[in-house]
């Protein structure tokens, strides 16, 4: 993106950092280190918009910035029209083998440039304003129940290569038109949870709609393809879909782990024989799951599919691997994320002349430098809290004329601040730990 941020994209960056969590958009606006892996990226994204198909595995470890990566990635995907999705992989919630489970959570955080999650409904609705755009464009003489008729036998044509796995997806959506056009909105709102693999819809609705029961493990494919066509058809030429987490597979009873792993094993297979075009399908994970005994090693066919040699530098990594790796953050580059969100706060602040004064350069490597101690030394865990910490220090700055960060503000850390990868990297177990900064 060009120019100066909006106000609205700089508070949603700001905010989500106070929290301490990943931003869900304005990623670009600090991203630090992902300039190497953009222009092969959106080569892929093109060909995606063009009917091809793509996977990348990202891995790295914890705090190396591989949910940020997912999300601009997810940010390029939709600058160029593509739906996303991004799905946390969970044992008790979002287990990987339970397809339909997958596809429901899908379907949940599906979202567009300018739909936010759900955007399932407003997709579908879009498709038939496009069918019948797309009728009246060729048949202007048409109204009336000769105009539905034609629409309803476009919709059967573009969702036939569909039909042949899936048929209940189109019925479902031939329901869904009729209750609409019918003012039945109770029918119409069931329907659309149940084409989102949502349980327990009345019957009554699945009966209207010609459809029964739930959708189940194999259903789930053909509902993500027949979504894929009605993307395409309503100006979404892919869907971008993240699994995040899913070295969480490794915690999981043995016979859940084997059928989480053959599931993804399931989902590449499809994707090469062309099932899905238009789906960019990413996963993350740490190394250990890449390479652990009770991660893809597990399953050979996998481990093969997903096997990247990284014997070389890290520098001569290429971006279009199987698996990309995020090396994670040394000081330098943690200094370089903390001057970027510096000036992005400077840019809407109050007083932007105190922010760039009295958290200058040197004062923002002195803090990446205590934090980072605290915390074992381990620099790859810290920028979360430490972008929390900094922004706490910015905010202070702003709000009193006499606040000094170096004079005033001791650096604490709670241990109700630490998720439990951080807290395990601070030495001992104190109540807070206060450092003095230089």
């Amino acid at each position: 993106m060009t120019g100066a941020p909006s106000a609205a994209r700089r508070r949603q960056v700001l905010d989500a950092l106070r929290r301490g969590t990943v931003p869900q958009t304005g990623l670009d606006l600090f991203a630090v280190g992902l300039d190497r892996f953009a222009p092969a990226l959106d080569d892929q994204i093109a060909a995606v918009g063009t009917g091809s198909a793509a996977f990348h595995a990202i891995r790295g470890e914890y705090g190396s910035g591989k949910t940020f990566f997912a999300r601009w990635l997810a940010e390029r995907a939709k600058q160029s029209g593509l739906a996303t999705a991004e799905i946390q992989i969970s044992e008790t919630q979002t287990p990987l083998h339970k397809l339909e489970t997958v596809y429901r959570r899908l379907t949940e955080q599906l979202a567009t440039s300018t739909e936010p999650p759900s955007a399932l409904r407003s997709v579908i609705d879009s498709w038939f304003f496009t069918l019948e755009e797309d009728v009246a464009e060729a048949h202007p003489e048409l109204e009336g129940d000769a105009l539905e008729t034609s629409v309803t036998e476009l919709l059967e044509e573009r969702l036939r290569s569909v039909a042949r796995t899936a048929p209940a997806f189109s019925q479902a959506l031939r329901g869904y038109r009729e209750a609409t056009l019918a003012g039945d909105a109770a029918t119409a709102a069931a329907i659309i949870a149940w084409l989102g693999g949502q349980k327990s819809v009345a019957t009554a609705a699945r009966r209207a709609a010609g459809v029964r029961g739930e959708l189940d493990h194999f259903g789930a494919l053909g509902f993500l393809q027949g979504l894929l066509t009605v993307l395409k058809d309503c100006g979404h030429p892919g869907l971008l879909v993240v699994l995040d987490e899913i070295e969480t597979l490794q915690r999981v009873r043995g016979d859940v782990r084997e059928k989480g792993l053959n599931s993804l094993r399931q989902l590449l297979d499809e994707i090469d024989a062309g099932r899905f075009p238009g789906l960019f399908l990413v996963i993350t994970g740490t190394p250990a799951f890449f390479e652990g005994p009770q991660g893809v090693q597990r399953l050979p066919p996998l481990a093969g599919r997903l096997a990247t040699d990284f014997s070389a530098d890290p520098r001569f990594d290429s971006p279009r691997a199987v698996q990309l790796r995020l090396t994670g953050f040394d000081l330098a580059k943690l200094g370089e994320l903390g001057r970027s969100v510096r000036d992005l706060y400077a840019g809407a602040a109050h007083h932007p002349e105190r922010i760039t004064g009295r958290a200058d350069d040197a004062y923002i490597g002195e803090l990446a430098t205590a934090l980072t101690g605290t915390l074992g030394g381990r620099v790859g865990i810290a920028p979360r809290l430490f972008l929390k910490k900094l922004v706490d220090v910015l905010d202070r700055v702003d709000e009193h004329a006499d606040f000094d960060p170096r004079r005033d503000y001791p650096l604490t850390v709670r241990p109700e601040e630490l998720s439990e990868t951080e807290r395990n990297a601070t030495a001992g177990d104190p109540d807070e730990i206060t450092l003095e900064l230089p």
